[in-house]
């Protein structure tokens, strides 16, 4: 009897045994496949149903990529590296990008290619005007057309790319979209790669800015700037005489300057060309940069790239530090908060030899400049 319950016992701890061992040394569950892998993280990027998609990726990245079968794990990280890429900050310069995203050229660039548009108008030929032609655009002129509202035939000799727009000196809003849009035209009719636009209160970087145009195709959607709002602008579109509708949209300030591709801005033919410039404008009833940000973000739906290499009188200038001038694109100046609002940088010149700084700038940028100080120290 013992020994039956002996053999027992020893049968059944046998058993639990062998139980635990099969247990232990078994397969553990395969794991998801790749696509399913892939599915779950776009859902997690994407966050619960109806939620904005993650930040660094565009909505529309977000949306097509849930709505795409995904069938690998490579082709799942190739597709958010690829919407991340697209959505992305822009880069800085070609060399050490402000945002830190080294950036490589897409396509080689000459000055011949690019149009910058300075507007201005007659009663600031030379209070402002002058800064300008004796600092950067004596070293760009090839690049550089100036829009006018008069006739300056002092100008004329200095400068041959001088635009008489016949539009009103008023700082109006239909005074502004009027010279927006020979601007516009003028530039189509060039075949240039790219249109740049700045104020006659700007200095533009031209190295700067060609190493941040050459890591963009020109033959894509490309708009470049700076908002001066932090948020999206709230305007009212009139569809019809008897109807209208909210819309909103990023533009990038003119005062800071802006730059469009030429493959974007033949899409923008059919409300920019022509005079239709000004008749866009009414629609919303905006001065010319915000009809510029309407077309490209409202009606064409390209988003604004932002920058931070480009400078408007609208910000504390001072706050650019002086040893990434290099690399900024445009520069202003002007009055902040009552105060002297101007880029803080030593130079050759006192602040009331050269309050704007551009011509301290100039040197710091061009030491070879004839006019600049054999012994500045900056």
């Amino acid at each position: 009897m013992l020994k039956r319950c002996g053999r027992r016992l020893l049968l059944a701890l046998a058993g639990a045994l062998l139980a635990c061992l099969l247990v232990l040394t078994a397969d553990p569950p395969p794991p998801p496949e790749p696509a399913e892998r892939g599915r779950r993280a776009l859902r997690s990027l994407a966050g619960p149903a109806g939620a904005a998609p993650a930040p660094g990726l565009e909505a529309g990245a977000a949306a097509g990529a849930l709505a795409r079968e995904v069938h690998s794990l490579t082709e799942y990280f190739s597709l958010l590296t690829r919407a991340r890429r697209d959505a992305g900050p822009p880069p800085g310069s070609a060399f050490r990008p402000a945002d830190g995203h080294l950036r490589p050229q897409s396509e080689p660039l000459t000055p011949l290619d690019v149009f910058i548009a300075v507007k201005t108008t007659k009663k600031f030929h030379r209070a402002r005007l002058d800064l300008l032609l004796e600092t950067w655009i004596s070293r760009h002129k090839e690049m550089t057309f100036i829009f006018t509202d008069g006739e300056d035939e002092a100008l004329a000799r200095h400068m041959g790319n001088v635009v008489n727009t016949n539009c009103s000196a008023a700082h109006s809003r239909q005074a502004l979209s009027c010279k927006m849009a020979v601007e516009y035209d003028r530039f189509i009719a060039s075949g240039r790669k790219w249109f740049c636009h700045v104020d006659d209160d700007n200095y533009v970087n031209a190295r700067a800015l060609l190493r941040l145009l050459a890591s963009y195709p020109h033959t894509q959607d490309v708009y470049i700037g700076k908002p001066s709002l932090d948020r999206p602008i709230q305007a009212t579109e009139r569809v019809s005489e008897s109807k209208m509708r909210p819309v909103h949209f990023w533009f990038a300030t003119g005062g800071a300057g802006f730059c469009i591709s030429r493959g974007l801005a033949l899409k923008m033919s059919p409300w920019a060309s022509g005079g239709h410039f000004m008749s866009t404008a009414e629609r919303i009833r905006l001065p010319d940069d915000c009809t510029i940000g309407y077309i490209v973000e409202a009606l064409l739906g390209v988003r604004l790239i932002r920058s931070g290499l480009f400078h408007s009188h609208l910000e504390n200038l001072q706050q650019v530090p002086a040893s990434e001038l290099h690399e900024q694109v445009t520069l202003s100046y002007g009055m902040f908060e009552n105060k002297r609002n101007a880029v803080h940088v030593k130079g050759p010149f006192s602040v009331e030899a050269d309050p704007s700084r551009f011509r301290s700038i100039h040197c710091l940028l061009y030491p070879d400049t004839p006019w600049c100080p054999r012994t500045a120290v900056f």
